[in-house]
C-alpha cells in the first residue's frame, strides 16, 4: 500500500504524510518533477558514474544523463522508475539494500530530497552506500538545517481514509551529520546552505 499511495501521489493525487501523533503534512510529490533551486549544487559535484538512490520521478537522474554523466536511478516504486525512463534517465526497480548493479564501482551516490532518512537508520544506510561506492567515492546528501533535532519518526502515507503501513523515516541535522558519517566509516562530512536547503558532501 505504501508503494500504491506513493505512485498515486506521483500521478497527481492528493496525499499526506501522517505522523503517529496525528500530524499530517501534504506530500508535495509534484515538486520532484521539475528542477528545484539548489539542484545545481548537487549536479555539478557528481563526478563519474552516479547512483541516484530513491530517485523518484528522476529529475536528477535525467539531468545527469543530459550532461553526459553516466547515472542510474533506483526506486522501490514501478511508477517512479517508469517516470525516470520517460524523462530520459536510466532507472531500475530496486531497494538500496538489494543487489545493485556495479556495486563497489560508483563514484558518487545521491541522497537528495532528504533520502538520507530512508529506513530510519542513517548510519546503516550510509554504511550500505559505502559498499556501493568505489574507494574514495562521495555521497551527496540533503540534510536538515543546523540546530534541527535529529530524530526517527514513524510515518505513513494517507489519501483520504486510505492509509499505508507505518514505516520509519529519519531526519538528520547538519549539526549531527559528521558524527553519523564517522560512525558509518566515512572520514569527512561538509555541509553548506544553498537556496534554502542544506546540502552535504560525505567522503
Amino acid at each position: 500500500m505504501i508503494g500504491e499511495l506513493y505512485a498515486d501521489a506521483l500521478a497527481g493525487e492528493n496525499a499526506e504524510l501522517e505522523y503517529v501523533d496525528g500530524t499530517r503534512v501534504p506530500l508535495e510529490a509534484a515538486r520532484w518533477f521539475e528542477p528545484i533551486d539548489g539542484d545545481e549544487e548537487l549536479l555539478s559535484r557528481c563526478a563519474g558514474p552516479t547512483l541516484d538512490i530513491g530517485s523518484g520521478p528522476g529529475r536528477l537522474t535525467a539531468a545527469l544523463t543530459r550532461r553526459g554523466v553516466r547515472s542510474l536511478g533506483i526506486d522501490i516504486t514501478p511508477r517512479a522508475v517508469a517516470l525516470t525512463r520517460r524523462a530520459g534517465g536510466f532507472a531500475l526497480l530496486r531497494d538500496v539494500y538489494d543487489d545493485v548493479p556495479f556495486s563497489g564501482r560508483w563514484a558518487t551516490a545521491l541522497l537528495a530530497d532528504g533520502n538520507i532518512g530512508i529506513g530510519g537508520h542513517p548510519e546503516a544506510l550510509l554504511r550500505r552506500v559505502g559498499q556501493l561506492l568505489r574507494p574514495g567515492g562521495t555521497v551527496l546528501a540533503e540534510v536538515a538545517p543546523p540546530g534541527t533535532r535529529s530524530r526517527v519518526d514513524r510515518v505513513r502515507l494517507r489519501r483520504g481514509r486510505v492509509t499505508g503501513e507505518w514505516f520509519a523515516w529519519a531526519t538528520v541535522s547538519a549539526s549531527d551529520l559528521g558524527r553519523v558519517a564517522l560512525a558509518a566509516g566515512f572520514t569527512e562530512a561538509r555541509c553548506w546552505p544553498a537556496h534554502g536547503r542544506w546540502l552535504a558532501r560525505i567522503h
